[in-house]
């Protein structure tokens, strides 16, 4: 997997509603896939687990914005 960078709040605004939700579903997915690998102990960055859930947070929060906005 490529090491993902930091969500930036500004370039979330800028998606769209359903971009945002298959981008939440991607990371969960990611999410997932590195906590099996971090119990099997085959993970060896294990700070990309905590990378991914603020990814997931910062994409809730752009979420929950646009659905109030609207």
């Amino acid at each position: 997997m490529a090491k993902k960078e930091k969500l930036l709040m500004n370039d979330l605004t800028e998606k769209s509603y359903k971009d945002l939700v298959a981008l939440r579903n991607d990371l969960r997915k990611q999410l997932f896939s590195l906590q099996m690998k971090n119990h099997v102990k085959a993970l060896k960055e294990t700070h990309q687990i905590r990378a991914v859930r603020r990814n997931i947070a910062r994409v809730n929060t752009a979420l929950s914005s646009k659905s109030l906005a609207q």
